[in-house]
C-alpha cells in the first residue's frame, strides 16, 4: 500500500527541519570562525623596570626619561599593542652603560634597539642584529633626542611617527600587512628558512573540532533523518 499525500507530510516536514537545522549549523560554524585580523609592521616603544618590560604610554618625543633608566624599541608585526612583541634583551642598565661615564649636566640613558626577526621584516630586507646603547644627553632631553644621539638616522613620518632607527627599514611605516599572527618574541632575528614546525593542520590552540567536521557531521544528521522516514513509509 502506498502511502497518501497526508502520510508523507510528516516525513517532508522533519525533512525541512533537517536542512533548516544543517543551514544554522553551517551559519554558527562561519560565523564562530575567527577572523585573521590584519597587523601593522612597525617600531614599537617600551620601557623597563627590573626585567619587566612594559608598553610605553607616551611617545619617545613626549616621554623624558631620568637618568639610568632602560628603554626599548621593537621592530615587529602586530595587530595590537598588547600582541606586540617586547625586546628580547634583558640587558641591564649597569651593563649598557658600563663604559659611559657620568658627566654634570647630563644623563645616561640606556637603549635596547630590537631589529625583529626576518618573518617580520619588509620584502627585500634583513633586520640588522640586536645591539644596545647608551646615551649621554642633556638632563631634559627625551627618549627621542637619546635615540638620535646613537642611532641615526631616524625617520619619520608627516604625523611623527617613528618609521626607522638607524635607518631600517628603508622604506614603509606602519603599513598593513594582511592575516598577519601574533609575533612571536622569542623568534630568532638569524631563524633561517625551513627551521620553522610543520604545520600540523590544526588551528591555533586547537581542541575544538573543524569546521568541515561540524558541517560533515550535520549532513550526516540529515542523510539518517531522510533515511529514517524513507524506511517508514516503505514499510507502511
Amino acid at each position: 500500500m502506498t502511502p497518501g499525500p497526508a502520510a508523507s507530510r510528516p516525513a517532508r516536514r522533519t525533512l525541512r527541519a533537517g536542512f533548516a537545522l544543517l543551514l544554522g549549523l553551517l551559519a554558527a560554524v562561519l560565523l564562530a570562525a575567527p577572523a585573521q585580523a590584519a597587523g601593522y609592521r612597525y617600531w614599537s616603544f617600551w620601557e623597563r623596570e627590573g626585567s619587566t618590560w612594559s608598553y610605553a604610554t607616551q611617545g619617545p618625543a613626549q616621554l623624558r626619561p631620568d637618568d639610568g633608566s632602560v628603554q626599548g624599541f621593537r621592530f615587529a608585526v602586530s595587530a595590537e599593542a598588547d600582541d606586540s612583541a617586547a625586546p628580547r634583551s634583558k640587558a641591564a642598565f649597569a651593563k649598557i652603560c658600563e663604559d659611559t661615564d657620568e658627566r654634570a649636566g647630563r644623563k645616561r640613558i640606556a637603549l635596547v634597539l630590537d631589529f625583529g626577526t626576518a618573518a617580520d621584516a619588509p620584502g627585500g630586507e634583513r633586520p640588522p642584529k640586536p645591539r644596545t646603547a647608551c646615551a649621554s644627553v642633556e638632563e631634559d632631553a627625551s627618549t627621542a633626542d637619546a635615540l638620535a644621539a646613537v642611532a641615526p638616522p631616524l625617520r619619520y613620518d608627516s604625523s611623527a611617527m617613528l618609521c626607522a632607527i638607524d635607518g631600517y627599514p628603508a622604506a614603509g611605516c606602519g603599513e598593513q600587512v594582511p592575516g598577519a599572527g601574533k609575533p612571536s618574541a622569542e623568534a630568532s632575528s638569524d631563524a633561517s628558512p625551513g627551521t620553522e614546525e610543520a604545520d600540523s593542520g590544526s588551528a591555533p590552540g586547537g581542541g575544538g573540532p573543524s569546521a568541515g567536521l561540524l558541517v560533515g557531521g550535520g549532513a550526516v544528521a540529515v542523510l539518517g533523518v531522510a533515511a529514517f522516514w524513507q524506511s517508514r513509509r516503505r514499510r507502511g
